[in-house]
């Protein structure tokens, strides 16, 4: 018995990273090492010296353990693989005695205490399909990448928490022993080849029906595995290839292709944030020559990659619905492991017959905000006075570029509400507000986005002043004779001589039909007021004068905001 053991040691190997003259400062530096590695050992040596060390494992197993931990710098580039029979009493892990085990492939055995589920719970042992050699030889012909993927699946299946580095050490041992007796079988620590299958089984059966297959789009020059089982090509429209849903789950991948340069990139990364394909929430990272963009909503999960190479721009988006992360996350890994670049990128024309929209973008829907209103700077850091309809019900507010604001008082009796800009702006016209009453049938001009912004500039609509109150003698308003949108809601009405004279007002909801040319404007003490409960200082005047239609254009021009609501 002695003689078997004793040649099973001379079988047994170590990595030794270390050695300390005394028992204190190797008791320092193994604790450092056991903070980050695992099967760390320490053992006396002759001489009085203490010996730090990993292992044990197979000849094949410690070399792997040596090149991957010097490559990665965990272990000095000097470690060495070395014998049971240069070490003598085992001082770590405390009460271990690593020496006197006679085979390094079989972990203990892992034990349950007292009402424990292997405790109450009989479990059947199924005969093993190879011998204990046998497992071992079959185990020692997997490549490196073989074995790293055994351990993600252990690591997947919850056995494992280690490093994925392919060396079969005492963590991997017990791993699978540990998955080994969940599942019925004799706990070796050696996963026979019918077992290694069941494990792969049990680590792809989430991608059953995928249908993952390695397709080569020579159009977009790009090469990787796609869903088949769920998407299928639908079409070009450059720089895209869109591969749109088959059936019930509503996944779309969507291939980038397009020459470019770093601008090119970085215009790309702007415009694919504005599209519905990519949720508003969710962690945006742009180096100097690649982007990574993942969106996510209470129905989708998003996830876009670019990056630029020798001109070229070429990566893809994954759309996936929420709530089915493992399959995303398996699908998502592949797609990126065997995405390569081959020849060419797809032609500027590619798809240029297709149905145009102002909505879409390629053939891709522009994200559309639920509320587009109309707004005005009143003062030099950018605060915006709008109505309350461009608030409500919104999950983000922004101003025209996509400069995030937020709301800092309102009124909703009156319908107003003012903006503070996350980022401080530096408006180009600020409105003065006019203290003195305009005369009757005197010219008004309203300055708002009429139609969402989609003409990138406000507009002006020219009417007259038809009253000082409203129709029920309100004094805060005022009633105007000039035709509006519900864009324009929420802008500037300026008195002829250009001062903010009031806010135009939404139309009324209260069932009454009132002519089309009918329009109300908050006036400007009422918004004054609300601006001085804040502690804001509005410009004033109560000057009533003339200014040219081209001088107030321009003057509507540097005041008016676009306010977008998002859901």
């Amino acid at each position: 018995m002695m003689a078997r053991a004793a040649a099973a040691q001379q079988d047994l190997v170590w990595v030794q990273i270390e050695a300390q003259p005394n028992l204190t400062a190797a008791q320092d530096r193994i604790r450092d090492y056991a903070s980050s590695l695992e099967d760390v050992n320490g053992f006396s040596m002759p001489g009085g010296w203490y010996a730090i060390s990993l292992g044990p494992y197979g000849r094949a197993d410690a070399e792997q353990v040596l090149d991957v931990l010097r490559a990665e710098g965990k272990i000095p580039q000097d470690a060495y693989i070395a014998f049971s029979s240069a070490y003598q009493r085992q001082f770590w892990p405390v009460g271990s005695e690593t020496l006197a085990r006679d085979d390094a492939a079989t972990p203990p055995q892992p034990q349950t205490g007292a009402g424990s589920a292997a405790e109450t719970q009989p479990t059947q042992v199924l005969l093993p399909d190879e011998s204990p050699a046998e497992a071992r030889r079959s185990e020692a012909a997997l490549s490196k990448d073989e074995r790293m993927e055994l351990q993600v699946m252990l690591k997947w299946a919850g056995f494992y928490d280690s490093a994925i580095d392919g060396a079969f050490g005492r963590g991997t041992r017990r791993s699978m022993s540990a998955w080994q007796e969940t599942r019925g079988y004799e706990a070796t620590g050696v996963l026979t080849t019918r077992q290694r299958a069941e494990l792969a089984r049990e680590y792809n059966a989430v991608l059953e029906g995928m249908d993952l297959q390695l397709v080569h789009d020579a159009e977009a020059g790009i090469e990787m595995q796609l869903p088949l089982g769920v998407v299928a090509f639908n079409r070009y429209e450059a720089p895209f290839a869109h591969y749109d849903a088959t059936g019930d789950i509503p996944a779309k991948v969507v291939l980038i292709s397009q020459a470019g340069d770093q601008k090119t990139l970085f215009g790309l990364y702007d415009i694919m944030q504005t599209l519905e394909i990519v949720p508003l929430d969710g962690p945006r990272q742009r180096k100097k020559d690649s982007f990574v963009l993942i969106g996510e909503s209470a129905s989708t999960v998003s996830h876009t990659q670019a990056s630029l190479k020798d001109g070229q721009i070429k990566g893809f988006t994954l759309m996936w619905p929420a709530g089915d992360e493992e399959r995303r996350k398996r699908i998502l890994g592949l797609m990126q492991e065997s995405f390569a670049r081959t020849e060419g990128v797809m032609s500027p024309a590619a798809g240029g017959d297709a149905e145009q929209s102002i909505d879409l973008l390629s053939g891709l829907e522009i994200r559309k905000p639920r509320v587009s209103r109309s707004g005005f700077f009143v003062d030099s850091r950018g605060t915006v006075v709008t109505t309350v309809e461009a608030v409500q019900q919104c999950a983000r507010i922004t101003l025209e570029d996509g400069i995030e604001a937020e709301v800092i008082g309102q009124n909703d009796a009156l319908g107003i509400a003012v903006l503070k800009p996350v980022t401080a702006l530096a408006p180009v016209q600020v409105a003065e507000l006019q203290l003195a009453a305009p005369r009757l049938q005197s010219d008004v001009a309203v300055s708002g986005y009429s139609y969402g912004g989609i003409l990138g500039a406000p507009t002006l609509t020219y009417g007259t002043l038809a009253d000082l109150r409203g129709l029920s003698g309100e004094e805060e308003l005022a009633r105007l004779t000039l035709s509006t949108l519900p864009g324009d809601v929420g802008g500037p009405v300026f008195d002829a001589g250009g001062a903010v004279m009031g806010m135009l007002l939404p139309k009324a909801t209260d069932g009454k039909q009132l002519p089309g040319d009918v329009s109300f404007a908050l006036d400007a003490d009422r918004i004054g007021r609300l601006l001085s409960d804040l502690g804001l200082t509005p410009t004033a005047t109560d000057s009533l004068n003339q200014m040219a239609p081209e001088d107030l254009t321009d003057k509507a021009n540097g005041m008016t905001v676009l306010v977008n609501c998002w859901e």
